[in-house]
């Protein structure tokens, strides 16, 4: 079953996707996804067809400036914006009779950070996240020119994005973490923070010559089966 939901976030409307299997009340993968990607995109694709396989149900949803969602980017766009969201879209599967009680996020990029933060405040069963920096500090030597900035000027990210979460990562667990060791935007030295201060369970796994956006194919089918078997072992049916 795929049903279209919209819902709001400090009064914003979003659009999300919940892609559920025939079971009763299976548990729920929530996508949080780049800063410059949608709920649409291929690895959230993937993944809600993987956990489906799973009888794992996955919803994916646009943040605020994204996709069908509401806001012009570049006005709405900061991490503690995307935490809302994120928490907003966490309380409408938690409303939900047809979802069990226990969620799991999936984070690429941006979208990880987000996670991280949020699950110091909700009640999150699982998570899985891709190249999460931890401190905009990091993401200074990217320079304007980068492919990975898009059309935005530089000053966007000085001034929306400027966020340090070192101080949270205690309060995340039962975590995999997936990180490229050629990655020119996030530095693995933050994948490596993550899995030193972050509590158990938790599991590093560093992709040989693996960069940003994990654009190798097999590097992408190896994160989506590891994923998805991370949530199956960590998600409770029903």
């Amino acid at each position: 079953m795929i049903q279209d939901i919209h819902f709001t976030s400090d009064e914003l409307l979003l659009h999300g996707t919940l892609s559920k299997p025939d079971i009763r009340r299976p548990p729920v993968v929530i996508g949080s996804h780049g800063l410059l990607s949608d709920g649409n995109s291929p690895k959230q694709i993937r993944m809600a067809q993987a956990c489906n396989q799973h009888n794992i149900a996955f919803f994916g949803f646009d943040h605020r400036g994204c996709g069908q969602s509401q806001g012009i980017f570049q006005d709405v766009t900061t991490l503690n914006a995307r935490c809302n969201d994120l928490i907003a879209a966490i309380k409408v599967m938690q409303n939900r009779d047809d979802i069990g009680d226990e969620i799991g996020l999936f984070g690429s990029s941006l979208g990880g950070t987000a996670c991280l933060s949020v699950a110091a405040r909700m009640k999150v069963a699982a998570m899985a996240i891709v190249a999460s920096p931890v401190r905009s500090r990091d993401l200074e030597h990217v320079s304007q020119s980068s492919d990975e900035l898009g059309a935005l000027p530089f000053s966007f990210y000085k001034k929306n994005l400027q966020f340090d979460i070192s101080a949270t990562l205690a309060s995340a667990n039962t975590i995999l973490i997936f990180h490229g060791d050629n990655d020119a935007i996030v530095p693995l030295t933050n994948a490596h923070e993550i899995m030193a201060k972050a509590g158990p369970p938790k599991k590093l796994i560093v992709q040989k010559n693996g960069d940003h956006r994990m654009s190798n194919p097999e590097d992408q089918k190896q994160f989506i089966r590891q994923a998805v078997s991370w949530f199956d072992s960590h998600l409770s049916p029903g």
